[in-house]
């Protein structure tokens, strides 16, 4: 094998293994030792690759900004194939799987928040609604569908991202699969016709038949 083809595998080796230890016991309670034998490489391998612990841990969580900024992150292709909010039941399904495929980088967000004061993901999230008013702008009618006048776009995209996302990030990081007391695949139905038409009575309109179910792939 060339040394190329050999440094990079190793490296890669070393990422898998940190983001399944980091994910699993945290940061602090995992050790560079740890990463190297799980990796199957020295302590020096690690180190001829990444400085230190810190570096490891951006590069992996680095791994989820790069995977929710592509068109093929799940969540993105549900918003760019459909109209929004007509297609709020598909996001939700399309949040699901991103939430299952990107589980152990999801995990990592948590583990920065209590154990590193949120130190890694606080430029992400404070860039966040300039990233999603680029979306929007490269994706058009697409995104901004049939919204009412006097709604930020911008804003009730991030709304009904933030709401599938964590949802589901509660159900399978957390093991809470009926954390509103009912099927999820109702609950994300009865979301979505509360994101469409808000939650106060309206005069003379007709009340909201009830949500049909969303059916998703598990």
């Amino acid at each position: 094998m060339k040394q190329d083809k050999k440094s990079e595998k190793s490296r890669a080796a070393i990422l898998e293994a940190s983001l399944e230890l980091f994910s699993s016991q945290g940061y602090r309670g995992t050790s560079i030792r740890e990463i190297a034998e799980a990796a199957g490489v020295s302590t020096g391998n690690v180190y001829h690759h990444f400085p230190d612990k810190e570096t490891i841990f951006q590069t992996v969580l680095g791994q989820y900004w790069n995977a929710i900024e592509s068109p093929d992150f799940p969540f993105n292709k549900a918003l760019a194939s459909g109209v929004f909010p007509d297609n709020l039941e598909e996001l939700a399904v399309a949040a699901r799987e991103s939430v299952r495929v990107w589980r152990r980088h999801v995990a990592l967000i948590y583990v920065d928040v209590v154990e590193l004061s949120g130190s890694h993901i606080r430029k992400f999230y404070s860039e966040m609604a300039s990233r999603f008013e680029r979306f929007i702008v490269t994706h058009g009618d697409a995104v901004s569908g049939e919204i009412r006048p006097g709604v930020p776009v911008a804003t009730a995209v991030m709304l009904a991202s933030r709401v599938f996302l964590q949802y589901f990030a509660v159900e399978i990081l957390f093991g809470v699969p009926q954390q509103f007391g009912k099927d999820s695949d109702r609950v994300m139905g009865e979301i979505a016709e509360i994101l469409r038409h808000g939650m106060l009575k309206e005069h003379g309109i007709a009340s909201v038949a009830p949500p049909a179910l969303v059916r998703a792939r598990r």
